[in-house]
């Protein structure tokens, strides 16, 4: 450990002044007069010492204020320095939500088998009693990484931003995770792992897509005052937090507990039944709370200039010929076909995002340095995610993994 030394209480420059106050008294009193009266000699000398005297005197406090000063703002800088990192290798999170089992767990065996073990962590929030071991997974970098608190989720309700704050508060128990990444059981990287770790964590920001809810009216009234509306934003799941940002979302409970009442998926019209569409629509606003609820808390806490307002995960939405599809507005499939290397290219290509409720281009950065937009992509199928490893787009991989069998 170095031990800092301890400074001189006089500087060179102090001492210097010093000096030549002594050589210019020695002077003055070598040309003064004979003639001159003791008593007016002896009050010359006795003034002059005492103004010189100050002087130095001044000097050498100046110097040292100036020099306690310096000291004391570079400990403040190193301390602040010291606070902001982190022991270690700071590691990615990735949280991963399914039904059961994650039916392109080999994708990832390839992609987590390029990586260095220090650098990430994993977490699996399925259904509750669900264990990944040998007969549910062909991965060993999934065995044992279930949450053992997992909720019951179903689409489109409370219990799924539930899963992801049993996520979040799982990965957050351990200090080195900075990055936290929510995946979904159909997601697959577009990048080697070298290249995702490097561009997340080149980026002081959260990547979490957020736009003002214009033309949906999924904003109930009953929210306000918990919930302004002028703050209420919707978005993506598929978020990439700080570990500030994750802290934001774990210790809330207002805004949560306000979407748990007001924010609820609308139920199918029954045809059976003479209804008032309009007024059921409007009694039921329709909300789906993961597409609103970290977008509307971060809004809420003042940090969307701390935000990338995007998702890394790229889906492609509405693109169903048929009517009834289309108005589903679920995400597409992408199939064997999709998944060429001139696809995934495009995928990778894209540089900006527009959001037209907002007339705003988001146009895709890590710190001022202009980059590709997405690194993960859903809703693949077997084959496709099967194509993406032929294509070795994620990596090196041992094709013997996709001849293990799970039960």
């Amino acid at each position: 450990m170095r031990e800092d030394r301890k400074r001189p209480i006089f500087s060179s420059s102090s001492i210097l002044s010093y000096s030549l106050v002594v050589t210019v008294t020695m002077t003055m009193k070598k040309r003064m007069p004979p003639s001159s009266s003791p008593s007016i000699q002896q009050h010359f000398w006795l003034g002059l010492q005492l103004v010189l005297s100050l002087s130095v005197l001044v000097c050498v406090l100046a110097l040292l204020r100036i020099s306690s000063q310096s000291q004391s703002s570079a400990s403040a800088f190193s301390s602040s320095g010291r606070s902001s990192s982190v022991e270690g290798t700071p590691k990615i999170a990735f949280l991963f939500l399914a039904r059961s089992n994650l039916p392109l767990d080999f994708v990832w065996h390839a992609f987590f088998q390029n990586a260095e073990k220090r650098n990430y962590s994993i977490y699996i929030h399925s259904e509750p009693g669900f264990v990944f071991d040998k007969s549910t997974t062909r991965s060993p970098f999934f065995y044992g990484r279930q949450l053992n608190g997992s909720v019951k989720v179903e689409w489109g309700e409370s219990s799924m931003v539930d899963a992801e704050r049993l996520l979040l508060a799982a990965a957050l128990e351990d200090p080195a995770n900075q990055r936290f990444v929510l995946i979904s059981d159909s997601c697959v990287p577009l990048y080697n792992f070298s290249y995702i770790y490097g561009y997340l964590m080149s980026s002081s920001k959260s990547f979490v897509d957020s736009f003002l809810d214009k033309k949906e009216e999924r904003y109930n009234p009953k929210m306000s005052p918990v919930i302004p509306k002028d703050k209420w934003r919707k978005g993506s799941q598929w978020i990439t937090l700080i570990r500030k940002h994750a802290e934001v979302v774990i210790a809330d409970n207002a805004i949560f507990q306000a979407f748990k009442r007001y924010c609820r998926r609308g139920s199918a019209l029954d045809p059976g039944r003479k209804q008032n569409v309009k007024a059921v629509v409007q009694k039921q606003h329709d909300c789906i709370p993961d597409e609103h609820y970290v977008q509307t808390l971060l809004s809420m806490s003042d940090l969307e200039d701390k935000l990338e307002r995007r998702t890394l995960t790229y889906t492609l939405w509405n693109q169903s010929s048929d009517d009834k599809k289309r108005q589903s507005w679920h995400p597409m499939t992408f199939e064997y076909a999709d998944a060429s290397l001139q696809h995934i290219n495009e995928m990778r290509n894209i540089n900006h995002v527009y959001y037209e409720t907002e007339y705003r281009t988001e146009w895709c950065r890590c710190n001022a340095t202009f980059v590709s937009c997405f690194l993960f992509a859903r809703k693949f199928s077997l084959g496709a995610a099967k194509r993406l490893l032929n294509e070795g787009l994620v990596g090196s991989f041992d094709a013997s993994a996709l001849l293990f069998s799970s039960s």
